[in-house]
């Protein structure tokens, strides 16, 4: 019996009902990790860039509100500067070159098409705050009604333990919750959730919905997990809190074509997590 066998499918007319909601999302936050943002170097991919670019804008021509949660200042910092970090203070300098660099290069790949961005940089305080996430909120607001689109990260330059968030994938899933969007996607190099790792096991199979198999699911990924493949466990447990507030998710692939266009009309694209409102496994 396969891995996949062995989880319960989520029936069809829940995933095709999640589905249409993700479809008819009016607010949605995207995600997009370091590795769907650099190259093999590590280094900011300007043409990977300009596709999540050019997705994101499938979604705001459809008169959609996008919030982008972005990785790769490090990423972009390393593409200047020639040093080794190995420092905390060294690293988070290094994000704060990165940071700009890539926000000049979002700020460029949206003129071409006429699209203002703005940046928010949050720590955990901003998050746990209720008088500072309710300025958060809405700021996000402001640039909502303004046709804005907000990228926020991280701010690394003073994110000490005690007031790091730690994940974007954790970030992006609270905010999520915090500003009551519609659907959240994260964009990852892998694709979707699968059985294992497709990296590196060729009989992984995707997981194309998770609801109240989800404790099944949770227990494969935690197995397969390797410490190449350890980022999708956060992105599971972050699409599951955003599931369990009544809002659907979807990790999906950020190299797949059109992948946004294809979520806003109910495509089928990696895998889902609908809305379960609290129910697990028996």
């Amino acid at each position: 019996m396969s891995e996949q066998s062995a989880i319960a499918t989520v029936d069809e007319a829940t995933v095709e009902q999640a589905r249409e909601q993700a479809a008819d999302a009016q607010r949605v936050i995207v995600k997009a990790g370091t590795n769907s943002l650099t190259d093999a170097d590590s280094q900011l991919d300007r043409v990977k860039l300009d596709k999540l670019v050019s997705d994101i804008m499938d979604l705001r021509k459809r008169g959609k509100d996008v919030l982008l949660v972005s990785s790769g200042a490090v990423g972009a910092g390393k593409g200047l500067i020639d040093e080794e970090t190995e420092t905390v203070e060294e690293s988070q300098a290094l994000s704060t070159v990165g940071q700009s660099h890539l926000m000049r290069h979002y700020t460029q790949s949206f003129d071409r098409y006429d699209q203002t961005v703005a940046q928010i940089l949050l720590t955990e305080h901003d998050l746990s705050n209720p008088e500072r996430f309710t300025n958060v909120r809405n700021t996000i607001e402001t640039l909502f009604d303004w046709g804005i689109v907000p990228i926020i990260n991280e701010n690394d330059a003073i994110a000490t333990e005690e007031i790091q968030i730690g994940d974007n994938d954790m970030l992006s899933a609270s905010v999520a919750i915090g500003v009551n969007v519609d659907l959240l996607v994260t964009l990852t190099d892998v694709g979707g959730v699968y059985t294992g790792n497709p990296k590196d096991d060729d009989d992984a199979e995707l997981i194309e919905a998770v609801g109240t198999n989800y404790d099944a699911v949770q227990s494969l990924v935690d197995d397969s997990t390797t410490a190449e493949f350890g980022g999708i466990q956060t992105k599971v447990e972050g699409a599951r809190d955003v599931s369990e507030h009544g809002t659907p998710a979807i990790i999906a692939g950020s190299a797949d074509r059109d992948v946004l266009e294809r979520i806003a009309t109910a495509k089928s694209v990696g895998t889902l997590f609908v809305p379960i409102n609290g129910a697990t496994d028996d």
